[in-house]
């Protein structure tokens, strides 16, 4: 079952990126802003169809038990904040299920040299992913000055999502969670690695007036042993994991939260370590009720 599952996901994927392809060209041609935002439409929309046909695709072989509660009031064209846990490469596909065309299609900040990616690259930039330069710690050391210019080119490339509709996507623990990288970064959290402030911070500054909510999303895999790693892309799409748990939470993000720079406001930085501690602290207790919901 997982090698057809696969085998579709891969055809699936081959349409749709040479599809992409040919509409990037018109994007390339266009000159108006009006007729650019029109072909931006198409190309997510080529790509949220990505998601259903695999969503269809889990659909028809009932690989996986769903289990999701969304908030109310969101919208496919607004502009929001989305944090999740993230334990496993299975976490994208749980959250496209989750929200594809209930919010707008994801988008993540990405380093400026993946532009050279092969296809990818080109995919990652018709989609319109935000690329950023950022500066060296050392780099930074030595000219102090640059400190804090990451989040202006933040805000630079994100100019495009005051026209159009955008979810930024967000892991603020910066990799997979494991019961060993908890323990070896002494994190406070039984369920959770520390959170990073860093890519909400940018988020937060880059998209201060058109953002309409924090979208925070907690998944669970219920049926692992306690201590087993979470599940793999293969035992995902093999049909390997019986049940997936997903809630979502909508919240209005404080004023005081939008529009400052972190980096060198160090009054500030401490107000948003304070908010993002407080939503992990209330994620942590939830995942521990939804790990015993699952075992009873």
């Amino acid at each position: 079952m997982g090698v057809t599952v696969l085998l579709i996901m891969t055809v699936n994927t081959i349409v749709l990126t040479m599809t992409l392809f040919l509409m990037a060209l018109g994007k390339l041609l266009v000159r108006s802003e009006s007729a650019l935002n029109r072909v931006r439409k198409i190309l997510a929309g080529l790509a949220e169809t990505w998601i259903s046909i695999n969503i269809g695709t889990f659909r028809l072989f009932r690989l996986t038990e769903w289990d999701i509660e969304l908030p109310e009031g969101m919208s496919a064209d607004g502009c929001y904040l989305v944090c999740s846990n993230h334990q496993t490469w299975s976490d994208i596909v749980v959250l496209q299920r989750a929200f594809n065309r209930k919010l707008p299609f994801f988008r993540f900040f990405l380093k400026d040299s993946l532009i050279w990616v092969p296809f990818l690259g080109v995919a990652w930039w018709a989609l319109d992913m935000p690329f950023m330069k950022r500066d060296t710690k050392e780099k930074v050391k030595r000219s102090p000055g640059l400190k804090g210019r990451d989040l202006e080119r933040a805000r630079i490339a994100c100019e495009k999502f005051k026209d159009i509709p955008v979810a930024m996507m967000n892991f603020p623990e910066g990799t997979r969670f494991t019961p060993a990288k908890r323990d070896s970064s002494k994190s406070p959290y039984q369920n959770l690695l520390k959170p990073r402030i860093g890519g909400i911070g940018q988020v937060l500054y880059a998209l201060s007036e058109p953002l309409d909510a924090f979208i925070d999303v907690t998944i669970v895999y219920p049926d692992k042993d306690p201590g087993e790693p979470a599940p793999t892309f293969w035992r995902f799409i093999s049909g390997q994991v019986p049940r997936v748990m997903v809630r979502a939470s909508k919240h209005k993000i404080p004023d005081k939260l939008l529009g400052r720079n972190f980096r060198t406001d160090r009054s500030f930085r401490t107000e948003l370590e304070d908010w993002v501690n407080q939503i992990w602290r209330d994620k942590d207790a939830m995942i521990a009720r939804l790990e015993n919901m699952g075992l009873q």
